[in-house]
């Protein structure tokens, strides 16, 4: 059996690539497991309190600091990691792999969003953690609030698309170009539902954390069995 170092140097980076992505999955799982037994417990209180009134005037815990526009912007912004935007995007998707004829990253795209979405809707139900009353409610919300629900579809359905059409490519600064972008919004999206205080910080955390697992993994699985069947990007 050949040694390591006299591999071809292809094998080597594809090596590497699998344990990088493996532990990337490992440490996101163990980042939403760690925090959720930290929740369970009550020790995130102070710093979920902490960061959602810094966030407010003091004085006046129902008005958001900075100026007004960033209220609307929030505001907005927030629509992005919603049910309504969410599925469009997924069927403006499906309906391109569907037109190319591509059932198996239709199915693909159908199982990572739909599975990612039935499993943030359990796990809401399994924690069933409310959501803060420490500051005024800037949008109507009525479900869970651990995970963040859209913290954790936004990003497994932005960066399940950006993993795709990064592998459909071939420029490397394309590739980082897309996987930024699909980061950025779920960023975004996350960092709204705390301004607009509807969620404590460690709800998003740990539905980036998830989300991020759950796409991950998808397109590893789909990426693996594309690479073998020799399915060109």
């Amino acid at each position: 059996m050949p040694s390591s170092d006299r591999l071809p140097i292809t094998t080597r980076i594809a090596q590497w690539r699998s344990l990088l992505i493996v532990g990337g999955i490992a440490l996101a799982v163990l980042v939403f497991i760690r925090l959720a037994s930290e929740m369970v417990e009550g020790d995130t209180r102070a710093f979920d309190a902490h960061l959602l009134t810094a966030l407010r005037r003091t004085g006046d815990l129902a008005d958001p600091i900075g100026p007004a526009w960033l209220k609307l912007a929030m505001l907005d912004l927030t629509a992005l990691g919603g049910t309504a935007v969410l599925s469009l995007i997924t069927l403006l998707a499906l309906g391109l792999v569907a037109i190319e004829r591509n059932w198996q990253r239709a199915a693909y795209i159908g199982v990572a969003v739909g599975g990612g979405s039935l499993l943030s809707g359990l796990l809401k139900l399994d924690y069933a953690r409310p959501r803060p009353t420490i500051v005024a409610h800037l949008v109507d919300v009525s479900s869970a609030s651990f995970p963040s629900g859209h913290a954790m579809n936004s990003a497994i359905v932005y960066l399940t698309l950006g993993l795709l059409c990064a592998r459909a490519v071939s420029d490397f600064r394309a590739k980082a170009y897309v996987v930024a972008v699909a980061i950025t919004l779920t960023l975004i999206v996350g960092v709204t539902r705390v301004y607009l205080g509807v969620h404590w910080p460690t709800d998003v955390l740990a539905g980036w954390a998830a989300g991020a697992a759950w796409a991950v993994l998808c397109w590893t699985v789909v990426d693996t069995l594309e690479r073998r069947s020799g399915v060109p990007a």
